[in-house]
Formats: C-alpha cells, structure tokens, sequence
C-alpha cells in the first residue's frame, strides 16, 4: 500500500515538466551559471581577504605619515633615521655594522 503511494507519487513528480524544469533551472544557477553560489562564495572570501588588507595598508599608511611628519619636523630625528637606515656618517666618523646571524 504504501510502496504504491510512493510510487504513484513518483510518477506524479516525474510527469510534472514544471517542477522538473525548475529543478533543472536550479542546478544551473547554482553550479553553472556565471553568478553562481560557487563563483559567489569564492569572490566573498576574496572580498574579506581584500578588506582586511586595505585595513591593513591604511594603518601602515596612517603610521608611516606620522613618521613622516615626524621626520620632517624634527632633525635629530632625522639624522638618527638617515644613519640607521641608509649608513650615513659626519665626516671622520667610522660605522661599525654588525648582523647577527638567524641561521641558528
């Protein structure tokens, strides 16, 4: 009785070209179509990792403008940067650089 049931319900779904059409339509959209929720997912991921990276930037940017400002206004400032950074020095002055080894 009941396998009779399932049975004439089957038939009944199967013979329905709408609800066929339309599950046909569905499994496009979702997996085959140029917006589908693979593609969309995957550009939602990447929109995150992107924001997080102008979050990111914009901080950097934020801290490099206040070392620049820094640097602009103040000259001792200034000379410590130029001799860490690009080995300056005053004349009859030696450098002495020492790297450490990370090879450990």
């Amino acid at each position: 009785m009941e396998k009779e049931i399932v049975n004439k319900s089957f038939k009944a779904i199967v013979k329905n070209k709408f609800l066929i059409t339309g599950a046909i339509f569905f499994v496009w959209i979702a997996l085959f179509d140029s917006s589908s929720w693979y593609d969309r997912t995957r550009l939602k991921r990447e929109h995150a990792k992107l924001e997080s990276e102008k979050a990111f930037y914009i901080e950097k940017i934020k801290n490099d403008s206040a070392s620049l400002q820094e640097l602009k206004t103040n000259n001792d400032n200034l000379e410590k940067f130029a001799r860490e950074n690009y080995l300056m020095k005053k004349e009859n002055e030696d450098i002495f650089v020492i790297v450490e080894d990370t090879l450990k």
